[in-house]
């Protein structure tokens, strides 16, 4: 996978015309693309104008959730999405695979937005989404590899020891038991994951592995079981109240859902709302049993660790071990494109944290390597909302987180527009509204300087055992 080219380059516009990949060129996207029973033979496109009650932009699982929830609550809604290559071509197929009740914005910051209790809903929901993705998977027969063996992050310094304390102590403080989040000794981490200079950690239940993209493309036709109509190879132009505009027609639609996350850019007027960084991951072959009894990882338990620059982990139905982070550069203009998916130098460096972390893969060849832009909000917090006097509705901002989220992201736009007055919609991420970025180039050094500030203080902290003011203060600036 690594050598082959990308199946396309998404263009600066929206709605600019591109040569369009063969479904067998969708393969190359990932390993998830590359290992789904799905033909991947995209849809027909919008042929002419439409008229519909729902209009979403976009097939990844905020706008397939959406469309979903939309479906069931009211089967005679006219429901469109639209879908510039296909469903679950973006984050949404080439995720980690972590459905988990991690929300990017932390209870200390939502406390601060909308108070102690509005905290602890979020929290409960998030867990509550987790459980009701697993309901539907099961109840829907979407074999996306569901297994619901929680998430073990480990501490390998001191450093990342006490960051692991304070996040229970936080937990507790925001009413989590031990049944939500732990602290897992040295001995139980390592049962978990055999990884090295283990110290402790925390574990949570909170979290099912899955196979991304056959959640996603499970999702698409589900949807149009259900009656919504899926249009694919359509990009979108532009949307205003009332229409969404494709190169060769119109929707017309009481209500417009954006639903395109780290694609949000592409946009006109959306230039600045989301900043595009781009998530990287590596795969091995399926290892042998051998190995998988000396790494650990039997309950298919996702994983990570404490430092600043995130990484992220699962072992897949197949036996594979699945590893990413989050070292690739941000882009000037937040421009999104092919060539970014793919980056040597990050992978170099996720195989080398990886052999690091599990000694016992030191000589495992990596036999995918791929990537893709995420969305994240100048606040760190994401948000969903419906500006009822234009009837445009969005969600997005997980900054990776996105799994879960937009589950809960789409039941919410669903009352919203059926004008249910439901918990979700009184959630403290409904209707925020995120301050912009800067303007370039602000945005572009105020981005790589985070990013080299969190790389530069894992090197530091792990050399000194001090903790790394500027990425402290780094924290704080941004909410975590």
């Amino acid at each position: 996978m690594p050598g082959r080219d990308r199946a396309t380059r998404p263009d600066r516009g929206a709605g600019a015309a591109a040569a369009r990949p063969s479904a067998g060129a969708y393969r190359s996207l990932s390993l998830w693309h590359d290992t789904a029973p799905d033909p991947l033979e995209p849809r027909a496109p919008l042929g002419g104008d439409l008229d519909v009650d729902v209009a979403v932009v976009g097939a990844g699982y905020t706008g397939l959730w959406t469309a979903y929830y939309l479906a069931r609550a009211d089967p005679s809604l006219r429901i469109a999405v639209l879908e510039r290559e296909i469903a679950g071509f973006g984050a949404s197929g080439r995720n980690g695979g972590w459905c988990s009740a991690y929300f990017p914005a932390s209870s200390v910051k939502l406390a601060r937005m909308a108070g102690r209790g509005a905290a602890i809903a979020m929290r409960t929901a998030m867990q509550a989404t987790v459980a009701e993705i697993g309901r539907v998977v099961s109840a829907e027969g979407i074999d996306c590899h569901w297994s619901k063996g929680g998430t073990v992050v480990l501490a390998r310094t001191p450093l990342q020891l006490q960051r692991a304390q304070e996040e229970v102590a936080e937990a507790r403080s925001f009413g989590a038991g031990e049944q939500d989040l732990r602290l897992v000794s040295a001995g139980e981490a390592r049962a978990m994951l055999a990884a090295s200079s283990v110290l402790g950690g925390t574990y949570t239940p909170h979290c099912a592995a899955i196979h991304p993209l056959r959640l996603a493309r499970g999702l698409a036709r589900m949807v149009e079981q259900g009656g919504v109509k899926v249009f694919e190879r359509t990009p979108v132009r532009s949307i205003a109240p009332g229409t969404v505009r494709t190169p060769h027609a119109k929707v017309h639609a009481e209500y417009v859902v954006r639903a395109t996350e780290g694609y949000t850019p592409l946009l006109p007027g959306l230039e600045r709302a989301i900043a595009p960084l781009y998530s990287l991951m590596i795969a091995t072959e399926p290892l042998p049993d051998g190995l998988w009894q000396e790494i650990g990882l039997g309950g298919r338990a996702t994983f990570g660790d404490y430092r600043r620059l995130i990484i992220y982990g699962q072992r897949t139905a197949d036996g594979r071990l699945a590893f990413g982070g989050r070292g690739a550069p941000y882009h000037l203009g937040s421009r999104i494109s092919s060539r970014f998916d793919r980056d040597p130098r990050v992978f170099a460096a996720l195989r080398r944290a990886l052999a690091e972390l599990l000694p016992a893969l030191g000589a495992v060849p990596v036999a995918h390597a791929w990537g893709g832009p995420l969305g994240v909000p100048r606040d760190w917090c994401a948000s969903v909302g419906l500006d009822r006097a234009t009837g445009i509705g969005w969600a997005g901002g997980y900054v990776g987180d996105g799994v879960a989220t937009s589950n809960l992201a789409g039941r919410t736009l669903a009352d919203l527009i059926l004008g249910h007055d439901s918990e979700l919609v009184r959630l403290p991420w409904t209707g925020h509204r995120s301050p912009r970025w800067e303007p370039e180039p602000l945005r572009w050094l105020g981005v790589n300087t985070a990013l080299r500030t969190m790389r530069l203080a894992d090197w530091t902290e792990a050399r000194t055992g001090r903790r790394s003011r500027s990425a402290s203060a780094l924290g704080r600036l941004i909410g975590r």
